[in-house]
């Protein structure tokens, strides 16, 4: 039995809530669970300086967990004047994903910047923020459509994440911490709304794992993501 009672195919209680944020011109805030990230994507009219006068648009992420977000204070990364190599990591993560599925020629010279607070983690935040972050980017382009700047949304499909893992044995769909603390093995899916894989992230924790359990719970996050993709469209009245 799963901590939370849950059958090994079930995901956690998601909800995905667009336009959360008052101000930025995408936004969403995601829950996993006990897992909350709020997702906004804001639009800057520069490009980085090695995209100038290419005619491509860039999308970037950046990453961070509120000091209360877990079950002790963490230091703001701001105080220690650095960020983890953990926040570094996961933020680039979260930019190669929407990218993946963004035609980058397709909204002029300008950048979304796409930020990921987490405000209560429970297992699973980086998952979350990719899943959250289609979302933002999906009504951040929505804004240019709206204005006229570009003449269609360049999204060029759906891209979503969801960890999977060995519990007791067992292959397990979306671990929660009291289960990825305690995992035999665990990995994060990151694929697009038809299943092609665009990340896979995947660590043995206690022993190695055999070539069938990957294939089991890569079945199950392909299933994992196509429900999530499924709440995506909703979100945003595809």
């Amino acid at each position: 039995m799963r901590p939370s009672g849950r059958t090994p195919s079930q995901l956690r209680e998601v909800s995905l809530e667009p336009g959360f944020s008052k101000y930025a011109e995408g936004s969403c805030l995601v829950k996993f669970g006990g897992t909350h990230v709020l997702c906004t994507a804001s639009i800057d009219e520069r490009v980085p300086p090695f995209l100038r006068n290419t005619g491509k648009g860039w999308v970037t992420a950046e990453y961070g967990m509120l000091p209360r977000s877990t079950h002790t204070r963490t230091d703001r990364e701001a105080a220690k004047g650095k960020q983890s190599g953990r926040t570094q990591e996961i933020q680039r993560l979260i930019g190669r994903s929407l990218r993946a599925v963004t035609n980058l020629t397709g909204f002029g010279e300008r950048q979304i910047k796409v930020d990921c607070d987490v405000l209560q983690a429970d297992g699973g935040t980086r998952t979350a923020s990719i899943t959250g972050s289609w979302v933002a980017l999906h009504f951040a382009f929505k804004k240019l459509v709206e204005q006229k700047l570009i003449a269609a949304n360049p999204l060029t499909g759906l891209v979503a994440a969801v960890s999977c893992g060995l519990y007791k044995g067992t292959p397990v769909l979306d671990l929660d911490y009291a289960e990825d603390s305690d995992a035999q093995a665990d990995a994060n899916f990151v694929l697009t709304g038809d299943g092609r894989i665009i990340e896979i992230q995947g660590t043995a924790e206690q022993e190695p794992f055999t070539d069938a359990e990957f294939a089991a719970l890569f079945a199950l996050a392909k299933q994992g993501v196509a429900d999530l993709s499924v709440l995506q469209q909703k979100a945003v009245g595809l």
